[in-house]
C-alpha cells in the first residue's frame, strides 16, 4: 500500500453511500467539510507539468493566485487524464499512490486540523490522517489556495 510505504499507518474505510464530494465525505466520516481532502488534478499550462492540489473541501482554488505562486497558469484536466496520471477515477483520488509523479501541495487550511480524510482510490472509500503526516508522506509544499 502506498501510505505505507510512505511511512504512515492508515486504515481505510468502505462506506455504505458515496463519497465522491467534500459534502458527501463530511456526511459520511461525520466530520466538517472542512475537514475533508480534495485531490484536485491540474497541468501547468506552459511546461505541461502534473500538479496535485490536496485541498480542503471548504475552499475553492483562485487559479490566478496559484499561477502566480507556481510562475505558470495552471489547467484543469479532464476525467481520462486524471486517471492517465493517478490511476484514479475522479471522486476517489487518493493523495497517495498515482501511477505517475506529481508535484504536490497542500492547503494550509488542512494543517488547522488534528485529522483530515481523503480518498482512498474509490468513491466509497476513504482514510482519516493526521495532516502534517499526509503532507510529509506526499512531499507536499504547505500553500494558500484560496
Amino acid at each position: 500500500m502506498a501510505a505505507r510505504a510512505a511511512g504512515i499507518d492508515i486504515s481505510v474505510e468502505h462506506m455504505p453511500d458515496t463519497t465522491r464530494t467534500a459534502e458527501d465525505a463530511a456526511k459520511a466520516c461525520g466530520t466538517s467539510v472542512a475537514q475533508i481532502v480534495k485531490s484536485l488534478i491540474f497541468r501547468k499550462a506552459e511546461s505541461g507539468e502534473a500538479v496535485l492540489l490536496l485541498v480542503s473541501g471548504k475552499n475553492r482554488v483562485n487559479e490566478e493566485k496559484m499561477a502566480e505562486r507556481l510562475g505558470e497558469a495552471l489547467q484543469r484536466v479532464d476525467a481520462r487524464t486524471v486517471r492517465e496520471l493517478t490511476g484514479f477515477a475522479i471522486g476517489g483520488v487518493a493523495p497517495l499512490g498515482s501511477t505517475s509523479p506529481l508535484a504536490t501541495y497542500i492547503d494550509e487550511d488542512l494543517l488547522t486540523f488534528d485529522s483530515v480524510w481523503a480518498a482512498a482510490g474509490a468513491p466509497n472509500a476513504v482514510f482519516e490522517v493526521a495532516p502534517h503526516k499526509l503532507k510529509d508522506a506526499t512531499g507536499a509544499e504547505a500553500i494558500r489556495v484560496g
